[in-house]
């Protein structure tokens, strides 16, 4: 768990809407728009997620198209790192990484820029939900095929329910999972 106050988790949870059956029967959606129009829970958003990059050593960011990049961009900023992001196939020009994943909707694919991470670099990969883990897990194979480390995941919201972090504990190895809130 973070050092992210219990005032905090309330904020952000406040301003998460639900809307029911969307995008499809059965579904709850989290809408994180009203928070993101915060800019009182959005500065603390951005604090909280910046801060646990810091302390897990990250020296680059990446960011999960596409409400990761909203999350993602200003959190390098707060914190002093480079963002790089990882982006559904053929959005990148020039030569990508890619990978196919399975997520609750069907399966999707994603793309990096190899060139946009280095050996030595310490990644953080920033999302705004944990479901499945689909988009997590892949993303942390493109981020060890580019050849750099992984120094966590961190979301917003993790739907435990879901059982993502059961899936991503493999991949992870060890590798800290941190949810600000967890429903």
């Amino acid at each position: 768990m973070t050092s992210t106050t219990e005032s905090t988790r309330e904020l952000l949870l406040s301003r998460i809407r639900d809307v029911a059956d969307y995008p499809k029967p059965g579904v709850v959606f989290k809408d994180i728009t009203p928070l993101l129009a915060d800019p009182v829970a959005f500065t603390a958003l951005t604090d909280a997620l910046a801060e646990l990059c810091v302390r897990h050593g990250a020296t680059k960011i990446v960011g999960l198209e596409a409400r990761g990049f909203i999350l993602a961009a200003p959190v390098a900023v707060r914190a002093g790192i480079g963002f790089v992001p990882v982006r559904k196939a053929g959005k990148l020009p020039g030569a990508t990484l890619s990978q196919t994943y399975e997520l609750e909707y069907g399966s999707a694919e994603i793309e990096i820029h190899a060139e946009d991470l280095e050996a030595d670099d310490r990644v953080m990969v920033i999302d705004d939900v944990l479901a499945t883990g689909g988009t997590a897990e892949a993303s942390l194979d493109l981020i060890r095929r580019a050849g750099a480390q992984v120094a966590g995941v961190a979301v917003l919201m993790e739907l435990g329910f879901l059982a993502g972090r059961a899936r991503l504990d493999p991949a992870l190895a060890g590798i800290p999972l941190e949810a600000l809130i967890t429903v």
